[in-house]
């Protein structure tokens, strides 16, 4: 059964100008900079360019000015259609000589396939062999490995090229593609790509006893040799430390991921583009945001004062004058809205960088990795005053320019660790203590990460074992085994 009831709730929501703000925080430069770009070309009332009238003006759109100029009482509002209304006047192509061009040009050339499959038509093959060896081209990822079963590379050859094969006719295909430059191509895991470049090797110089001997490491003790356990190699293979040391470094110097060194044109570099700018000057901080994120926006004053003007004559409107007049004042609000925005998210970024340069002053004067104090997303919150999920957005994918170098925003954050002597220092510094103390090791006698940690209890850092293995992986350092050389 139906029935009324009243009530009153307290709920938390967010406005669509709020949604647009969070979203505007978290992007980087270049993602703001085509954000802008998007609106621009979507909102026909939004220009790029600085406004020099009173805010007052720009704002209120709901009362007309006294006077109405003759272009205003001439304009028709029953012949503008949004629909009809042409592209290129939503946006200006003008461009001075002085005006930077942002575009990064890209070179073309051939791709790590074309080059396979340029190298595969000069070999002696029938077309039948042609067809399946591209097929294989095809699967070859751009490391130079071929990571699918060939079985199911038979099954892929039957129901989509109708294409009838064996994979023992696979193997003969994939013994051309071999033979393919650069050597190590099309093989189907590490020790394959090893061993086929050993070969080639052995081709030129086949009286080579230390290429003899790393094939024999790589086909017999593979597993061993990537564990390290140098000293059971030599008592299978009964060779000398001397032998052993010079097999090995010859298989140091074979690429892993023969794919990678051909300088394919198709991997793109990584540009990043810094969102914040920290110099120096008289030793003092200055903090320069990139001005991407700032650029000056402005609403059209034709599309306003078009509002204003018929806004004084809208009792007598016609249904398709209103629905004009809906959709100019739809977009002049759109416009204003995402202005506020754009400056919102500008001033946040700016504050907020400020307080990190504030709370890292000494490590941004001098550079050095151990004066950075600990700092989590809380402490610059209270600092100014904003919400951590906020900050959390600020420092996400942002990069700040220094003079020691460009480094995301993030990195800056650490937790504290409390010393001996009852200070509280930041986990960077105990990593880079950490990473001095493994390089400066004797790598024929690597430290274990109980010993690390007993020379860090040395150093006043009171941390257990378990805590220096996890700072050694957050590093990327091996386990002191495989950090083992000859």
């Amino acid at each position: 059964m139906l029935n009324q009831k009243l009530e009153q709730k307290l709920l938390q929501k967010l406005s669509p100008q709020q949604i647009q703000l969070m979203k505007l925080l978290q992007v980087p430069t270049i993602a703001i900079e085509q954000r802008i770009k998007e609106e621009l070309e979507k909102n026909p009332v939004l220009e790029e360019g600085s406004n020099q009238e009173d805010e007052t003006e720009q704002d209120d759109y709901s009362d007309a000015y006294d006077e109405v100029s003759e272009s205003e009482k001439e304009f028709d509002f029953s012949e503008y259609s949004d629909d009809e209304t042409p592209s290129y006047k939503y946006s200006v192509s003008n461009k001075g000589k002085d005006d930077d061009e942002k575009a990064i040009p890209l070179s073309g050339g051939k791709t790590f396939h074309d080059r396979l499959k340029n190298q595969l038509n000069l070999r002696p093959i029938s077309a039948h062999q042609q067809q399946i060896a591209e097929h294989l081209l095809g699967n070859i990822d751009d490391s130079g490995y071929l990571r699918r079963d060939l079985s199911a590379i038979v099954d892929d050859l039957a129901f989509t090229q109708n294409i009838m094969t064996t994979e023992e006719e696979l193997e003969e295909v994939l013994k051309v593609i071999h033979d393919l430059d650069p050597p190590g191509v099309g093989a189907r895991d590490l020790k394959e790509c090893l061993l086929l470049q050993i070969n080639r090797k052995l081709e030129h110089n086949p009286g080579s006893s230390t290429l003899i001997t790393a094939w024999d490491i790589l086909s017999r003790e593979f597993i061993k040799f990537t564990k390290k356990h140098y000293t059971k190699i030599e008592q299978k293979l009964d060779l000398s430390r001397e032998e052993l040391r010079e097999a090995v470094d010859e298989i140091l110097k074979l690429n892993p991921k023969p794919g990678n060194s051909t300088g394919d044109s198709s991997h793109r570099n990584e540009y990043v583009v810094p969102d914040f700018t920290v110099s120096i000057e008289e030793d003092e901080l200055k903090l320069t945001l990139n001005g991407r994120n700032a650029p000056d926006l402005r609403v059209s004053n034709q599309y306003r004062e078009m509002f204003d003007a018929y806004n004084k004559n809208k009792k007598g409107a016609s249904k398709q004058q209103k629905d004009a007049l809906m959709f100019v004042k739809q977009k002049l609000d759109s416009a204003k809205w995402f202005i506020d925005a754009i400056n919102q998210r500008r001033n946040t970024l700016t504050v907020t960088m400020q307080a990190i340069l504030n709370r890292q002053r000494e490590y941004f004067l001098t550079g050095d990795e151990i004066k950075l104090r600990p700092m989590i997303l809380k402490d610059i919150a209270e600092k100014v005053n904003l919400d951590i999920s906020t900050i959390s957005r600020v420092v996400n994918s942002k990069y700040v320019e220094t003079p020691y170098g460009t480094f995301l925003l993030k990195t800056f954050f650490s937790e504290s660790l409390t010393t001996a002597d009852g200070e509280e220092v930041s986990t960077r510094e105990v990593k880079r203590i950490l990473q001095d103390i493994i390089d400066a090791e004797d790598k024929q006698k690597p430290h274990t990460d109980e010993t690390l940690a007993d020379l860090l209890r040395e150093k006043g850092y009171n941390i257990a074992r378990r805590t220096v293995a996890k700072y050694r992986e957050q590093l990327n350092l091996p386990v002191a085994r495989l950090r083992k050389d000859l």
